[in-house]
């Protein structure tokens, strides 16, 4: 028996909807195949490549036949062989096992809780940066070394970073199980109890354990941000349409340029309302102590939020057959090590970037080109607000273009000014700051490219069974080496301006990295299998 489907360039939503009523009824085959080819993904659901073809399901596999001569139409055409017992229907419904179409109003209410969240956790884990590149080197690292000084503050930045694959990692395995919105508000929780926390911590002159206190909050903020990431990013995709998850999804990215421009704006209002000496003394703890206000939006998440279709679909699964599952955790690296891999090297670059414009950059002009604070930290600002409105275009152009395209396109992008932004920078001076205002907004619209894509772009790697853990740990090993970027900024440059072009060739080479984990991922094309398949069960998972 042989049952084809001819496939053309489709609208995102029938496309998904076209796959999931395939996936269905060949699960009611006799002997399914173990797992669902590539096939299934050429071309059509990627409109990058436009192409034509026809797929061929048998009882022993797929196989993908070209039909030449073929005339285009706008819609699916199922051609079942006449001694099919096997009723194959292609329908806009995606049948009985699909997750639950998400309504407009719940896809828009998932996805604000989900910019709410991301941009209050960001909110707390910048504000560390900030504090880190203006204040901690005097009040914790004081030293009379100003290398040293602000090597030492930084690296306490970076081990935020380290704690975010931890927490991503125990997220993740929760998320899986549990689902995605208890995780997103444990981690609200968490954020708010240590960041404000920080607030607190008296300087080092005073308590001489005060910079252990310091790193042990910072670890429980990485663990934090690391935790919210994939359920945020999950609640915003699992709740949209399919033909609109990278602009939904983007929301949930949006938190990163949101939390930024909170995070500077309360700097700034707290450096131009102070004196430098209650600034450094007790003013600078004020921002932290403001995250108290994650609390009730936490608690208001959790009482009016829904939990996700398809997190309800594959619970309803696993309660309907009940199965002894390994490690969720285990069973995302086993299935998935090149999705994870493949995800976290392209994304390194752009978390590297982040952290040199907003914080190593920031330190670098106020301590040896004499930009002051608040110029510094204004330019930072418009570059944040300027991504406000990018992230969810771009989000949006990888719905209509693909995530691939638009995702390499800003690794390219980064590739290009890394060196530029870092040969304008050092020609900022006191009263010359637009070079370096310049350099972080070209940064910014490099990085929007592919903050507004990521999201989606890791997520729809893998299977809902592992979705949390899978695109948790892609995401967070990317933030390891992203945090060590302030720290590598500052012995790159080594005190001497001269050496700043050595931060832009490093974001470059990393920025190729990219690009070639995008290729991989383009070639290959990562799919997965579920975790608790029955008899070879497999779902369709296509990264756009």
């Amino acid at each position: 028996m042989t049952a084809l489907v001819m496939l053309r360039p489709l609208h995102c939503a029938t496309q998904a909807a076209l796959y999931r009523t395939i996936d269905i009824h060949y699960r009611s085959t006799a002997n399914p195949p173990s797992r669902l080819l590539d096939v299934m993904h050429t071309g059509t659901y990627c409109p990058i490549y436009r192409s034509i073809g026809f797929i061929a399901m048998t009882r022993s596999g797929i196989a993908l036949i070209d039909p030449e001569g073929s005339q285009p139409t706008d819609h699916a055409v199922a051609v079942l062989a006449a001694d099919s017992p096997l009723e194959l229907t292609v329908s806009s419904n995606a049948g009985p096992a699909a997750p639950e179409a998400a309504p407009p109003r719940r896809s828009a209410r998932a996805s604000f809780a989900a910019a709410i969240a991301t941009s209050l956790e960001w909110y707390d884990f910048f504000i560390y940066s900030t504090a880190a590149a203006l204040v901690f080197n005097t009040t914790f690292f004081a030293t009379d070394n100003a290398v040293v000084s602000a090597l030492s503050s930084f690296a306490t930045v970076a081990v935020g970073f380290v704690a975010r694959p931890v927490g991503g990692a125990v997220a993740g395995v929760l998320g899986d199980k549990h689902g995605r919105k208890p995780v997103l508000v444990g981690a609200m929780i968490l954020m708010a109890v240590a960041t404000s926390l920080i607030g607190f911590v008296p300087d080092t002159g005073v308590v001489w354990l005060a910079p252990t206190l310091l790193v042990m909050l910072r670890l429980c903020q990485g663990l934090a941000v690391g935790a919210q990431w994939s359920s945020a990013v999950l609640v915003a995709t699992e709740n949209a349409p399919a033909h609109l998850r990278g602009f939904f999804g983007s929301f949930a990215q949006l938190g990163v340029p949101i939390g930024a421009v909170l995070g500077n704006v309360v700097f700034l209002i707290a450096t131009a309302v102070s004196s430098t000496e209650a600034f450094v003394s007790w003013v600078w703890r004020i921002p932290f102590w403001i995250s108290l206000v994650m609390l009730p939006i936490a608690f208001a998440i959790h009482r009016f939020l829904e939990e996700t279709p398809e997190f309800k679909a594959v619970a309803a699964r696993a309660a309907a057959q009940p199965q002894v599952r390994r490690s969720v955790f285990l069973e995302a690296i086993r299935r998935n090590p090149g999705a994870i891999l493949t995800a976290a090297g392209a994304n390194t670059a752009g978390v590297v970037l982040f952290q040199v414009t907003i914080a190593g950059s920031v330190q670098f002009v106020t301590t040896y080109l004499g930009v002051g604070r608040t110029s510094a930290l204004t330019w930072i600002l418009i570059a944040c607000t300027l991504m406000m409105p990018l992230v969810p275009f771009f989000g949006w152009l990888s719905d209509r273009y693909g995530r691939k395209l638009v995702f390499g396109l800003g690794a390219a992008a980064m590739m290009l000014w890394a060196v530029p932004m870092w040969l304008l920078i050092p020609a900022a001076g006191p009263d010359r700051v637009w070079p370096f205002g310049l350099a972080v907004i070209g940064a910014a619209i490099a990085m929007s490219l592919q903050t507004g894509t990521q999201g989606t772009l890791i997520a729809e790697l893998f299977p809902p069974e592992v979705r949390s853990s899978g695109a948790s740990l892609g995401y967070q090993i990317a933030g390891i080496i992203g945090g060590f970027g302030p720290f590598v900024t500052v012995a790159l440059i080594d005190g001497d301006a001269a050496n700043a072009w050595r931060v832009g060739a490093l974001v470059a080479v990393l920025a190729a990295a990219s690009l070639i984990c995008l290729q991989l991922i383009i070639r290959r094309r990562y799919h997965s299998t579920p975790v608790h398949a029955p008899s070879g069960e497999a779902e369709v998972v296509a990264a756009r």
